[in-house]
Formats: C-alpha cells, sequence, structure tokens
C-alpha cells in the first residue's frame, strides 16, 4: 500500500482561533517527532491565507510579527527534512482581520465558489507565490477549505495557471451541506483511490489534466458519535486537544444526522477518529488488493495525546511493509 499522511496546517475558525503556539506549533513538533523516528514523510497543506495576513498585518501588531516568524521558520524547517509544502485554500481570509487581541473571522465567503473567476485567480496566484517564497518550492497540489472544492470549473483555470495538477479535496462517498460549506462526493465509490479528472473532481476522465488523491473514507455507525459526545463530556486529559481553540459548530441537522444514521468520514488522525485508523487501512487493504493508497487526513489543532499515540503505534506497525509518500 501506498500511505500519504497528509495534515491541513491551520487555526481554528470558531468563536476562538486558538495560539499559534498550541494550535499550530507544538501538536506539529509532536508528530514531527514521530515522522524523524521512523524515517516517514509527511504532506503538509498550508493554509496560506493565515500567512499572507500575518505578514499584511505584522507592521501593526507586534505580536503578529512574533507569529509571522515562528510559523514560517517551522514551514521552511520541515520542509528542508523532505517533508513537503502545499497549498490549502480557506477564501475567507479575504474578508477577516485581527483587531489587536483576535481574529475576527468572516466566513459568508467560506468557498471559492463565493468568489468571481477573477477573484479566484488573484487568491490562488496570490497564495502559490506566497507559500513558494516561504518554503522555497513550488507546490504541486491542492485542498480546498472544508473540501469546498466544487463547482470546480471555478478553481480550474487559476491551478493549471500555477501549474497545480494535483487534488485532494475528495472523499469517498462523503456529503455535506450548509449556507456555508458544500460538498457531495456521493459519485465516487467506496475505497476508490487515485484517478485523472478534468472539470469536474467527481468525474473520472482518463485524459484529464488533473489527478484527485481522494482522501480515505470510512463507514461509521452512529454509537461511533455518541461514544465521541460522551468523551468530549468527560474530558479525559489523553483526549483534550492540545489547542485552546474551537471550531466552527455543525448545524443541528448535520448533528443529529451523524447520531441517528451511518455516515461516511475520513480517516483521520485528528482526536477519537484516530480509533479506527487501523480498521480503516485493513479495509483498503483488503478492498485494493494491497495495491492503492491510503490517504490518512489530520489538523495539528486536533490533535491529542490519545489520537498521536494512535498515529505512532499505526506507524510503528506499517513503516517497514507499506511506502509513505510525498507527492
Amino acid at each position: 500500500m501506498n500511505i500519504y499522511i497528509t495534515l491541513d496546517y491551520e487555526l481554528f475558525f470558531g468563536a476562538k482561533s486558538g495560539s499559534i503556539q498550541s494550535t499550530i506549533i507544538r501538536p506539529t513538533e509532536k508528530i514531527l517527532q514521530i515522522a524523524r523516528q521512523y524515517n516517514i514523510k509527511i504532506i503538509f497543506f498550508v493554509d496560506v491565507g493565515y500567512l499572507v495576513k500575518l505578514k499584511n498585518q505584522k507592521k501593526d501588531f507586534n505580536s503578529l510579527e512574533k507569529d509571522y516568524i515562528k510559523i514560517t521558520s517551522q514551514i521552511k524547517s520541515f520542509v528542508k527534512e523532505g517533508h513537503s509544502a502545499e497549498l490549502h485554500v480557506h477564501p475567507h481570509w479575504e474578508d477577516s482581520y485581527f483587531n489587536g487581541k483576535n481574529w475576527i473571522f468572516n466566513t459568508n465567503r467560506y468557498k471559492l465558489s463565493d468568489f468571481s473567476k477573477n477573484e479566484v485567480n488573484h487568491i490562488v496566484k496570490k497564495y502559490t507565490e506566497a507559500l513558494t517564497q516561504i518554503s522555497g518550492k513550488s507546490p504541486v497540489a491542492f485542498r480546498a477549505g472544508g473540501w469546498s472544492a466544487q463547482p470546480f470549473k471555478n478553481i480550474e483555470g487559476a491551478l493549471i495557471e500555477n501549474n497545480i495538477s494535483i487534488d485532494s479535496s475528495v472523499f469517498p462517498m462523503g456529503y455535506y451541506s450548509s449556507d456555508k460549506q458544500f460538498y457531495d462526493f456521493r459519485k465516487i465509490e467506496a475505497f476508490k483511490t487515485r484517478y485523472n479528472f478534468s472539470e469536474d473532481l467527481v468525474v473520472e476522465d482518463v485524459s484529464g489534466k488533473f489527478t484527485e488523491f481522494p482522501i480515505s473514507s470510512f463507514k461509521v455507525s452512529p454509537f461511533f458519535f455518541w461514544k465521541f459526545a460522551l468523551i468530549k463530556l468527560l474530558k479525559q486529559p489523553k483526549h483534550l486537544s492540545f489547542s485552546d481553540g474551537t471550531a466552527i459548530t455543525k448545524t443541528k441537522q448535520g448533528i443529529l444526522k451523524l447520531l441517528f444514521s451511518y455516515s461516511h468520514s475520513v480517516v483521520s488522525i485528528d482526536g477519537y477518529k484516530a480509533s479506527y485508523l487501523e480498521k480503516a487501512f485493513k479495509k483498503y487493504a483488503k478492498e485494493t488488493s494491497n495495491k492503492g493508497d491510503f490517504i490518512i487526513i489530520g489538523h495539528p489543532k486536533a490533535f491529542s495525546p490519545y489520537s498521536l499515540q494512535k498515529f505512532s503505534e499505526f506507524v510503528k506497525k506499517h513503516h517497514n511493509l507499506s511506502s509513505f509518500n510525498v507527492f
């Protein structure tokens, strides 16, 4: 199996963004320690909109100057170690700002599809150039914030113009719709691994200019989310996130759906979701006859002692048997 560890390197976007140290720097360093121990490489999807805002406002706020130095230093360091820095776009940063104390998030335009084609071209170009300047390497892969990459036709030209030919926003059978976030991957069959596409990222085209590396997904029962809710309620130290931030809350309809029906979720290092990492891998290995891709997602902001323990156990078991890759 080809295993890809992909991490969305970003703050929280809820009521509290979380401090850069506890939300990004510290948990990232903890997973890098595991990577060094087993000599594996990680793909970081860097939320470049945050870096651009830091750079633009750091002249006005000393704290942002310090944060910019910390985060760019860490990116340069992990790229030097052989990990990769790829393009992650949360376009709501275009409408958000720092008020001297906190980040004020305006998520009315959370998806790239909320912007005009010219605006999308400008955002992707600006973010690609910013990331290249920091990391020293041009990104080759893209992941949409909140998996909201549809309609892809609005993004296609901007990615081609910036020499980005890989997408990793899809996870098979995934679906979510709210006033701010939308994705529909139900056309992608379970256990589907990489494929080519053109204007529609859920329609395979063998001669397409783009290659999709779908995040692996796993069918989860409602019982899992009831247990997940109980664990959050008990606040056991091993299950507490390293971060001091808070996430954007799901809609009531979205929460009820998870609690009362089966759903497909990404295979993840985050929190209690790491509990099914090994089970999902075995299922993918069986369904693809050990010849497919197993693509794990994670968010340093959502790591806990438990999730990193599970990840370490997984890597220890498989690092000599599987290939851990970057794009």
